[in-house]
């Protein structure tokens, strides 16, 4: 790696893949079948992982970056296990897949953001994590998260993230970078949002930034609000026209999807993009915006949803006109066993979240060239 400030971000922010959820013996066994399938061992992990890092220069187009949190949460939580489970998933069912495994953000469990934090607290915290108090390090997921992705996307503009949360609230840093980073490169971006729910609260009990909010507060890094395009909305406690018409966002609920099929929806999609002169996309996928029946382990599964055949329409459809160049999944909980969820669980949700996730990995490297 030519970069020596990213690549000691890397070293401080990061941690093998699998390793993000700190423990000593839970999901053991996971995370070392993990290991044996990325590097062919599970002893000495850390120095195998720092030295694939060396090679990230030559390497993949499409990396992947796991942040193991879920302290934005608000429901069920069990989020932070996603990145594990997930990469497993994929692994399995798609081992064709060519992916640079950056590892997984280092999180301490309890915290969120750092300006939610006090002077103290921080430096407890960087005391943890970095071995010294007086660090300038940011010590919260997010924080860190942010800080990452931003160098990341300043040292390879021709690579993309594809990143694997953790509840929603992941997705603020990762897309607000991401925007920034387009903005500075005179390209002009929209982001496809995936979810059951809007996620368009200002704040939520006060907090500004979590898994109800994060949309709200990235809508400044696009050029125009109407940049922001949800798919798959159905539980809110208002209609379609009060968000649309507040925030300026582009709506397509659940039933409009069934109602309309994903092709039409993909259609009114592309003719709003081609006409505001779009350059590219991020695509933002919560679990939930499938149908409960289809994808249960997750913190608010909800009825009334989509089919992953409706998701993988809407996604196949953009990408042949638009290029997808980074995108997250969030949201699946694999320890969750909610009142939806029936004797499949977690392996369904997992099934068709790999499935998604691996279209759009395959969509990043075709993109990122």
């Amino acid at each position: 790696m030519k970069n020596k400030i990213l690549k000691d971000k890397m070293n401080a922010y990061l941690c093998p893949p699998g390793n993000g959820v700190f423990t000593v013996n839970t999901a053991k066994e996971r995370k070392e079948v993990l290991h044996k399938k990325i590097y062919g061992q599970t002893q000495e992990i850390e120095t195998q992982w720092q030295k694939s890092l060396e090679n990230l220069d030559e390497s993949s187009k499409a990396c992947i970056l796991g942040i193991c949190s879920d302290t934005g949460g608000g429901i069920l939580r069990g989020a932070n296990w996603g990145p594990l489970f997930l990469r497993l998933q994929l692994l399995n069912d798609y081992p064709e897949l060519v992916t640079q495994d950056l590892g997984d953000v280092r999180v301490i469990p309890h915290l969120l953001h750092d300006k939610y934090l006090n002077d103290p607290t921080i430096a407890n915290c960087r005391k943890a994590l970095y071995g010294e108090d007086n660090s300038s390090l940011p010590v919260s997921s997010l924080s860190i998260a942010e800080d990452f992705v931003s160098s990341f996307y300043e040292n390879y503009p021709k690579k993309g993230l594809f990143s694997i949360g953790g509840d929603h609230s992941v997705s603020y840093p990762l897309v607000k970078s991401y925007l920034q980073s387009r903005k500075k490169q005179g390209i002009k971006a929209a982001v496809i949002h995936f979810d059951a729910h809007t996620d368009l609260l200002v704040e939520r009990l006060g907090i500004d930034i979590c898994f109800g909010s994060w949309a709200t507060h990235i809508l400044g890094d696009l050029e125009s609000p109407d940049l922001l395009f949800q798919i798959g909305i159905r539980s809110s406690g208002r209609p379609k026209e009060h968000w649309e018409s507040t925030f300026g966002v582009r709506q397509f609920w659940a039933n409009e999807v069934l109602k309309q099929g994903p092709s039409a929806i993909s259609a009114a999609i592309l003719k709003s993009l081609k006409e505001q002169n779009v350059d590219e996309l991020y695509v933002s996928f919560d679990i939930d915006a499938l149908d409960a029946k289809y994808a249960s382990a997750t913190g608010t599964p909800e009825i009334g949803g989509l089919a992953p055949h409706d998701a993988m329409v809407i996604l196949k459809e953009l990408e042949k006109e638009f290029p997808i160049k980074s995108a997250d999944m969030v949201e699946i909980a694999p320890f969750l066993a909610t009142e939806n969820a029936d004797q499949s669980e977690p392996d369904s949700t997992l099934a068709v979240g790999a499935s998604l996730s691996a279209f759009m990995i395959e969509a990043i490297n075709r993109a990122n060239t």
